[in-house]
């Protein structure tokens, strides 16, 4: 007999709850915002994104109501921007943001974009595992962009978006979350 690392209703990818963030999730998306990264958005930043930017998408995801992972894109035309994601630390581990990724790039997808595009931190290994898994390549880095440390983010796209083969891709890998309760990067 098998036994589930995180049954149903434990914490699993399948029990993520993701809804479009309001105002109300903000300080929860805050409090998660503090705890991840060393700098952080201003309440007021993420207020304006939901309120006034209609580029903006942007998600909560929430386990047993309570939110413990946020992610948001920016859709330009063809052209979409993963602006943040961030999963709880006490949550990491399980998945959870692989199913936030997912959410952002299908809304990218329904949204009609046909490349995403994303900084991440130079030393965060785990970030661009998950990225590459998704096939976002390196093309580039931005010397001295993070202001807290002067870390170099490395500029990650992913194209084609809207072809069979990048389609096939999701479906694979959302099958593969969807069934497998082993914990991975996210």
């Amino acid at each position: 007999m098998k036994a589930e690392l995180f049954p149903a209703g434990s914490g699993s990818p399948r029990d993520l709850q993701i809804d479009v963030m309001a105002q109300g999730d903000l300080p929860a998306v805050l409090r998660i915002e503090g705890v991840s990264f060393s700098t952080s958005w201003p309440a007021n930043a993420f207020s304006n994104e939901i309120r006034d930017n209609k580029l903006a998408h942007y998600f909560v995801g929430r386990l047993d109501g309570e939110i413990v992972a946020y992610g948001g894109i920016w859709v330009i035309l063809e052209d979409s921007h993963i602006t943040t994601i961030a999963v709880h630390p006490d949550f990491r581990g399980r998945r959870l943001g692989e199913v936030m990724l997912l959410k952002l790039l299908g809304e990218a997808i329904a949204q009609g974009a046909s490349w995403i595009t994303l900084e991440v931190r130079e030393s965060n290994d785990v970030a661009q595992k998950l990225y590459r898994k998704y096939g976002f390549t390196t093309v580039s880095t931005r010397r001295g962009y993070y202001s807290d440390n002067g870390e170099n983010a490395l500029v990650m796209w992913a194209g084609n978006l809207k072809g069979e083969l990048y389609g096939a891709r999701l479906r694979v890998l959302r099958a593969t979350l969807d069934t497998d309760p082993s914990p991975r990067s996210g």
